[in-house]
């Protein structure tokens, strides 16, 4: 979720999805109204997230969907504020992780019946006010600083990006249209083919969840990458499932080495984005929606298809071959195969990577930067609502002196 459209309400509009209903939304399961507290059922790394709705931008109607549970508070007794920064205190995330959570090691959600029997903080309403007051203008301070450094954030991938661009194809940034279909692509050297990525790289699909699959004494439990574990230009390792399959499905799915994982949808501007596996977890397997192309390494270097799929030319092609709906777009193992790249000498390729690596190390540095200072940011948001909230913190003390 982006900061940058979350502040007070934690919820994201740019990630909506809309939908046509011929009768009155208003009547279905689901309908959301002002007030009413969003709480992420499921997902690892997304579940417990907590919004606070206030009305569609358009004014219009509103549903949740199946993985989010609505809240809608007793305001005689609580301040829709107050519970929104109660739900998303450290106070009631520790209580959730230890009571509220069910499911399996591949999925897992949130219990609606736990939920409605948590305990929960009340003083006077007054008092709920005066905490809700102080931190919508504190938390407000902190989103705006983190959105600063979002902003700053994207600028130097946008940087990062056009320097892979133009040292891969020079004049891509100043070109005009060239020819149909890759228009976007200057004329390239006469000594550098352009040839199907399917040419020189083979692709592997990855394990599916199924419920059904019979399991045995010869399973194996592995280490499995999903979606969320594959960024535009690393693996987060920081949350890793484990999946139960039979030795073969294991055996058809596993990684290795220089394997280059691409995500098969996502956001638009990410898609078709890849990263070089390097074995960080030996065995791992990976999702059915992630693909692992395996180039022939006589003739691909793995880090440089990587740097080619984030390039102009790597980001104009899967934009323009993939699926949209909304703000998202899907591919798929042909298109992907199809992803025309110009291949020079594998000396050449090794040449380009040692030159754009040893450009982008400051970039990366002060990248590394700013995402240090946006979870500091963030780790002081999240202690600043539980102090307020647990009453560890007088507000009005605090106000009085963020005020002087």
């Amino acid at each position: 979720m982006s900061q940058a459209s979350n502040q007070l309400t934690g919820l994201d509009w740019e990630r909506t999805r809309f939908h046509d209903y011929p009768g009155d939304p208003r009547n279905l399961k689901g309908h959301i109204q002002h007030g009413d507290i969003l709480i992420n059922s499921t997902g690892r790394g997304t579940l417990g997230r907590v919004g606070r709705f206030t009305g569609c931008p358009d004014n219009k109607p509103c549903i949740a969907d199946t993985h989010v549970t609505v809240a809608r508070v007793d305001r005689s007794a609580w301040d829709e504020r107050f519970a929104f920064y109660y739900l998303g205190s450290s106070l009631f995330s520790d209580y959730m992780n230890s009571n509220l959570v069910v499911g399996s090691t591949n999925q897992i959600e949130l219990s609606n019946d736990g939920l409605s029997n948590s305990p929960g903080i009340m003083p006077p309403l007054d008092e709920q006010w005066r905490i809700s007051d102080f931190l919508d203008a504190e938390t407000g301070r902190i989103d705006r600083l983190i959105f600063l450094r979002e902003q700053q954030f994207s600028a130097l991938t946008e940087r990062a990006s056009a320097e892979v661009s133009e040292r891969f194809f020079p004049g891509i940034l100043a070109s005009p249209l060239g020819d149909y279909p890759w228009r976007w692509l200057p004329k390239l050297d006469s000594s550098t083919p352009l040839v199907r990525l399917g040419y020189v790289c083979r692709i592997q699909g990855g394990v599916t969840l199924d419920g059904t699959r019979e399991i045995d004494d010869k399973s194996v439990t592995r280490p499995y990458l999903r979606v969320a574990n594959v960024q535009a230009d690393h693996v987060d390792l920081s949350s890793v499932s484990e999946i139960t399959v039979p030795l073969p499905v294991a055996a058809r799915s596993a990684l290795r080495p220089g394997d280059v994982l691409m995500t098969e949808g996502g956001d638009i501007d990410k898609l078709g984005r890849g990263t070089v596996w390097r074995g960080e977890i030996p065995g791992a397997l990976h999702q059915n929606h992630i693909f692992a192309l395996r180039p022939d390494k006589n003739r691909l270097d793995p880090e440089y298809l990587a740097l080619l799929t984030q390039s102009l030319h790597g980001r104009c092609y899967f934009e323009s071959t993939g699926v949209r709906s909304t703000n998202l777009a899907s591919t798929n193992s042909t298109k992907v195969l199809a992803f025309p790249i110009p291949l020079p000498k594998l000396s050449r390729q090794r040449e380009l990577i040692a030159i754009v690596h040893k450009s982008l190390g400051s970039t990366r540095e002060a990248k590394d930067g700013i995402e240090r200072q946006i979870s500091l940011l963030a780790e002081r948001r999240q202690a600043l609502i539980t102090a307020a909230v647990t009453g560890q913190m007088d507000v009005t003390t605090a106000g009085r002196a963020a005020v002087g």
